[in-house]
């Protein structure tokens, strides 16, 4: 079975008990879907159609995790124990990357897409920068942690944008250690040569990534920028996730890190800076008038003590904003949704900085076009046919109005209320089980057991 019928269904109809139409709650309404995609939305159908299948409770677009970062999933509860900071975690982080193989990745990355999936999310974007053996030794393939990936997503049903992740120094200045080899590929010309070998398919888009400034020498990040350009793919870019990152590159270069990807061309339409945390006016105004996006990962953010980023000044700047689920402390891009707000209110002590619509665009439409699936994430004739329906009579969700749909998912629901997923009009939840990976939890114990943790 290849990749294109894995995540492509046939023509049907769905018919949905309510449906987010991007502005409103609409009760009965139904989905006519061909080719993977919506042919046809019919409102005020009070009763399924003949044939159609049913989906109880509030309907939204698929959901999209911008910012991923796989591997992460094997760190679950065990970064939990003592205290520290983010450079304390990412040496148990580079002791996880150090044990993944090929093999072992892709039953990794396959039960945490069907976790995924099972949170409603039909598209991820894989934040990708664990490339070559231990030591830096290219696989035979040189693509073979990459592809890795992309057949781990077609086996859990979902569509992936690989961000191939250029990683070639420790720090300004430094060169890889020792757990760091297998990140790098020398130089960025190399980076570009190896990630030109990847190749698209019905559900996998390849983009690119800046690992971050510290990672990418300042005279090699316009090789980067110009490789996305020339294949108007996305980029992205962990951009000041740490104030010690900001010191560091002023002390390097005088200028701090979102000053220095724009006078490397890497800042623009196509390109998300992820976390956007410890960012100064100018900053925050550089990516805003350069309709640079914003990818905030609440969950992880708060989880590694980073802080809270400008995410409201971000938007009203003009830089779009996406969510990504990051290091996978939990995979729920509805508490991801709600966070960005809460995490608000408690800076500001106000309350309303984003409607639940606003923040559901967030997740869906504006998070597909971060990973350049721009024609995804609306229920509307002629974009692709993913859905994602939240139960409304869980003990999470039951009591208020449907029409109240959509403050009831951002505000109450979690991933465990998601009872459908369809991907490309292909049921792959079915009344909150996965209908290719059996055994989600199993999948995930196995592999995880398998890297000894």
């Amino acid at each position: 079975m290849t990749p294109t019928q894995r995540t492509t269904g046939p023509a049907r109809t769905y018919w949905l008990e309510h449906a987010w139409l991007g502005t409103r709650a609409e009760p009965g309404v139904a989905l006519d879907t061909a080719g993977g995609r919506v042919t046809a939305v019919r409102t005020g159908v009070a009763a399924p159609p003949p044939g159609a299948e049913v989906l109880r409770g509030l309907t939204l677009p698929g959901l999209a995790n911008a910012h991923s970062h796989a591997f992460h999933r094997a760190l679950r509860g065990t970064v939990q124990v003592g205290s520290g900071t983010f450079w304390t975690w990412r040496e148990t982080m580079y002791a996880v990357a150090a044990r993944l193989t090929p093999d072992g990745y892709r039953d990794l990355a396959r039960a945490v897409y069907a976790e995924m999936a099972l949170a409603g999310i039909t598209a991820v974007g894989e934040f990708h920068y664990v490339h070559h053996a231990p030591g830096g030794t290219p696989y035979a393939d040189p693509n073979a942690m990459g592809e890795a990936l992309i057949e781990a997503a077609a086996d859990a049903g979902i569509r992936i944008t690989l961000l191939d992740t250029c990683y070639l120094s420790a720090g300004f200045g430094e060169p890889p250690t020792a757990h760091q080899l297998r990140f790098s590929d020398g130089t960025a010309e190399d980076w570009a040569a190896r990630a030109a070998l990847l190749r698209e398919r019905d559900h996998a888009r390849i983009g690119a990534a800046v690992h971050s400034v510290r990672a990418v020498p300042a005279d090699q990040l316009e090789t980067v920028a110009r490789w996305a350009q020339e294949r108007a793919a996305p980029l992205h870019a962990h951009l000041s996730e740490q104030t010690a990152e900001n010191d560091a590159c002023l002390r390097a270069h005088g200028r701090t890190p979102a000053r220095l990807l724009a006078e490397h061309g890497v800042l623009g339409p196509r390109t998300t800076g992820v976390h956007n945390t410890h960012l100064t006016d100018e900053d925050i105004a550089l990516l805003g008038s350069s309709r640079t996006g914003t990818c905030m990962c609440p969950t992880t953010e708060r989880d590694l003590a980073d802080g809270i980023g400008p995410a409201a000044a971000l938007q009203r700047a003009g830089s779009p904003l996406s969510l990504g689920s990051d290091s996978h402390a939990v995979v729920d891009l509805l508490e991801e949704a709600r966070a960005l707000e809460l995490n608000e209110r408690l800076r500001t002590r106000t309350r309303g900085h984003w409607t639940a619509a606003a923040l559901l665009r967030a997740a869906t439409a504006d998070g597909h076009a971060a990973l350049g699936w721009d024609d995804a994430g609306r229920i509307e004739p002629g974009a692709r046919a993913d859905l994602t329906t939240i139960a409304l009579d869980s003990v999470r969700t039951a009591g208020p109005p449907p029409r109240l749909g959509a403050e009831t998912a951002v505000f109450a629901a979690t991933a465990a209320d998601v009872r459908h997923t369809v991907v490309g009009g292909r049921h792959i939840v079915r009344d909150g089980a996965h209908t290719l990976v059996p055994d989600v939890p199993g999948a995930l114990a196995r592999a995880v057991g398998a890297l000894g943790r």
